[in-house]
């Protein structure tokens, strides 16, 4: 790898002040990690060369969103042939659909998928109406299981993810198993359905199985024109509002932290995906502007990559969902509470695994911020 060696790419950036995508030519130079952007439409240097260790070689292929300097690119285009020829590869997206039966196991289900190379790239909890689900399960009318496969999808909340890496068609139907979980208990005992599914129709997950019927399905869940999709689950009563922040995400944590909530006896009853801007983050952290020292970096974290927000129920009122999150500083809850998820997973007090509502009277706002207004 020469010192000069570069790649180039085409990303598009969403100006919200202006309502307009902007384009820039990206250039990667791999021997330091540094990047450089040109305003394409300028025709002048957008950004000097400068060293940028929060992306790394493997986010970089056409179709995937990185984020530099708190800016969310679409990486659109190879900018020469050289990156073309050197980096086109086998990336897909498919759809990973978690079934009403993966409530529990949820977080189980994630980091299987984070653990075979996927990148979760969307995600959102849905209730899906039968109209949707007929929509959705149009390939099998013919099917004397028909009504019983509608009657189970809208029997409860279901788990759209937008996975994305290499044959990811194939490797993510490999990776459920069989549709029968009996069968894959057999013929593929660490697939997902194996390990939680009950039989063909309860099978806790589906793959589309082609990539036409990946884009299908990805268009019902996730629509490119900027719909909605199905209604999310937000209840908002008995709540409070987590985020599983940026950091952690790109490290891996976030199926580790869904299975801790979980456990605890914590209901998640919402859940989506958001790239902020910084204009979101600064909305949502407001109440800390001047009185949190740390107020500038937190909202330079939260808008560094894709968060998770959670609608989180507290039913049980002996079990506080701020107490199970713990100090804010990591280094302060390993000592005076070692088993919170900060302390267990926080690195300082800026990435310290997630945020959560401080006051009881702000879970129903924060929650209302993420699932009522962002996903509006």
């Amino acid at each position: 790898m020469s010192q000069d060696e570069r790649f180039v790419f085409i990303a598009e950036w969403y100006d919200p002040n202006a309502s307009l995508f902007r384009r820039y030519e990206l250039l990667y130079y791999p021997k330091d990690g540094s990047v450089e952007m040109y305003d394409m439409k300028n025709r002048c240097r957008f950004l000097n060369r400068i060293k940028y260790e929060d992306l790394q070689f493997k986010d970089l292929f056409v179709g995937n969103k990185i984020t530099i300097f708190s800016r969310h690119l679409n990486l659109v285009d190879y900018g020469d042939q050289y990156t073309s020829r050197m980096l086109g590869s086998r990336k897909e997206r498919t759809l990973a659909l978690l079934k009403p039966d993966a409530a529990l196991k949820l977080g189980e289900i994630i980091d299987m998928i984070l653990n075979a190379g996927f990148t979760i790239t969307k995600a959102k909890m849905m209730i899906l109406s039968r109209k949707e689900a007929m929509d959705f399960h149009a390939d099998h009318l013919a099917k004397p299981f028909y009504n019983e496969l509608l009657e189970f999808i809208t029997s409860g909340p279901v788990v759209a993810l937008e996975i994305l890496g290499d044959d990811a068609i194939l490797k993510w139907k490999t990776l459920l198993g069989p549709a029968n979980s009996a069968v894959a208990r057999t013929d593929a005992p660490g697939s997902i359905r194996a390990c939680f599914g009950s039989d063909g129709i309860r099978n806790v997950a589906h793959g589309p199985d082609s990539f036409a019927t990946a884009a299908r399905e990805l268009e019902l869940f996730f629509p490119s024109s900027g719909g909605r999709g199905p209604a999310n689950t937000a209840k908002y009563t008995h709540c409070t509002c987590c985020i599983i922040k940026p950091h952690a995400i790109k490290e891996g944590l976030t199926g580790k932290i869904i299975k801790a909530v979980i456990d605890t006896g914590f209901e998640i009853s919402a859940l989506k995906m958001f790239y902020m801007d910084r204009a979101n983050a600064e909305e949502f952290y407001a109440i800390y502007k001047g009185v949190v020292a740390e107020y500038s970096e937190m909202v330079v974290e939260l808008c560094s990559g894709p968060c998770i927000a959670l609608e989180i129920r507290q039913m049980d009122p002996s079990k506080v969902f701020r107490d199970f999150c713990g100090p804010s500083d990591p280094e302060i809850a390993r000592h005076l509470r070692p088993d919170t998820l900060r302390a267990i997973y926080g690195k300082n007090k800026i990435q310290n695994a997630v945020h959560c509502t401080d006051l009881p009277e702000d879970g129903l706002l924060e929650v209302q911020y993420f699932f009522n207004i962002l996903d509006n």
